[in-house]
């Protein structure tokens, strides 16, 4: 299974009435269908995982199932608190279709985890499930960290065959490639990081920037592939402002206001998460308007 490319983190649509709108999901499954994306990632943070219901949940895998075309690539969030709750999403992602279980780190009871109590939990949750698993270490969501040794072993498992790192940090990128073996992949969750991570050995990249400008994040990847890396420097700069202001500033609720300005179905965010303030939309148009001639110059 190669995980090679870019794959965007999807957002979840909410319709008028806060039901989940899939409609406006397979509307931008469609328009993603038409680009050079790897795939996509179904309920994952950028797609409010936490905030769906198991109904809806299930409703968005079969959604995107449904809509996608063959030739992309279908990664679940699956991880739950418990590793039965995870074992139970996985196998059921399985059954809707999907190719990978993204599995990220339990976190609530994390003054008593330690390294063993997240090896014990993917070893387990990779016997049982009949998809690859790959592993999800989100610190700033979570406040844990899958560190370079605790991957190493874990990539030992014949059904681990990866993990997307969002961090940002590039250090624990590559201390994470030079520790795990050769065929173990390593996807990074930072638009803001991406050039300097495939520098250093990342396969790609599974980003919530990826849902509002896809394009730009492929043409960095593409750039990088061919060895224009001073063109993919420029845009990485360019991918970097955009990266702070719609996700690392605004959040989710910046992601789905810029989907709605570049003709995808963003929508409101779900409460507790706020729509974004007047000023934080001007903001964004700018950098909107910006955007394009900037990429093109690329």
């Amino acid at each position: 299974m190669d995980l090679s490319g870019i794959l965007p983190a999807l957002t979840t649509p909410f319709a008028s009435d806060g039901a989940i709108s899939i409609a406006g999901l397979k509307h931008n499954i469609q328009q993603y269908n038409c680009t050079g994306l790897a795939g996509y990632v179904v309920i994952g943070s950028t797609g409010e995982s936490v905030l769906l219901s198991k109904p809806e949940i299930e409703a968005v895998l079969a959604a995107v199932k449904e809509s996608a075309s063959s030739d992309k690539k279908l990664i679940a969030g699956t991880g739950a608190e418990s590793t039965a709750e995870t074992i139970e999403r996985t196998k059921r992602a399985a059954q809707l279709g999907y190719d990978v279980a993204l599995v990220k780190t339990p976190y609530y009871y994390k003054p008593i985890y330690k390294p063993e109590t997240y090896i014990a939990h993917y070893r387990r949750v990779a016997d049982e499930s009949p998809i690859p698993v790959m592993l999800y270490s989100v610190p700033q969501f979570t406040g844990v960290a899958l560190e370079p040794p605790e991957v190493a072993v874990l990539s030992e498992h014949p059904n681990i065959i990866g993990i997307k790192e969002s961090s940002g940090n590039v250090q624990r990128v590559a201390e994470i490639i030079a520790t795990v073996r050769p065929d173990f992949q390593v996807l990074v969750g930072s638009a803001a990081t991406m050039y300097p991570s495939l520098a250093i050995g990342a396969r790609g990249a599974i980003l919530a920037l990826g849902s509002a400008l896809p394009e730009k994040c492929l043409t960095l990847y593409e750039l990088f592939r061919q060895g224009q890396h001073e063109k993919a420097r420029e845009l990485q700069e360019v991918i970097l402002r955009a990266s702070k202001l719609i996700v690392s500033e605004c959040g989710i609720p910046g992601v789905k206001y810029a989907m709605d300005q570049r003709g995808f179905c963003g929508g409101l965010p779900r409460l507790p998460l706020l729509p974004l303030k007047d000023e934080q939309k001007k903001r964004v148009n700018a950098l909107l308007e910006t955007l394009e001639p900037a990429a093109m110059r690329a």
